[in-house]
């Protein structure tokens, strides 16, 4: 049994905890060891997570599996053009991975972009993440690559974009 809610600054924790248990499975095949922490560090510090709460410059939501966080997802409308929203993050615990809570989260998502009044939804995937295939499935198209610098690395990505 599951269950979905938004994320507030009490769950800051919580999302960072998630967030080491999750990146270092799913990306210590395609990135180096310094470039997941590194990259834990920067986008999970409690600071930038409870400013991107606080202001609500990305909504959070949890997926709860019996009342334990297990995934979670953050989304917002992007920047530089807010009739499109960008999925920032959705990660499940890799205990979970394959009960679907992953196109739960996604479906979620969609549904509050869709509420919001919006019908184009992106997201960045690694280049080399196996993710890219499950966004495909559920109707997501590489529309380009970017590669983004963070810090001394390199996020060499896909963007992806689904019409809602």
């Amino acid at each position: 049994m599951y269950t979905i809610r938004e994320a507030t600054v009490n769950d800051v924790e919580t999302i960072r905890q998630l967030a080491h248990e999750i990146w270092w499975p799913t990306y210590s095949p395609i990135l180096e060891p310094g470039q997941i922490t590194f990259m834990l560090a920067e986008i999970y510090s409690r600071q930038k997570l409870t400013t991107q709460i606080q202001q609500g410059i990305q909504t959070f939501l949890l997926l709860l599996e019996d009342g334990v966080p297990v995934a979670f997802a953050a989304y917002s409308p992007r920047e530089d053009d807010p009739d499109i929203y960008k999925l920032h993050k959705i990660y499940c615990l890799p205990s979970t991975q394959g009960k679907g809570y992953g196109k739960i989260l996604l479906n979620t998502v969609t549904v509050k972009v869709v509420e919001a009044g919006k019908k184009i939804l992106e997201l960045n995937v690694n280049r080399y993440n196996k993710a890219k295939a499950f966004y495909e499935k559920l109707g997501f198209n590489a529309i380009y690559e970017e590669d983004v610098p963070i810090g001394p690395y390199w996020m060499n990505d896909y963007v992806m974009r689904k019409e809602l």
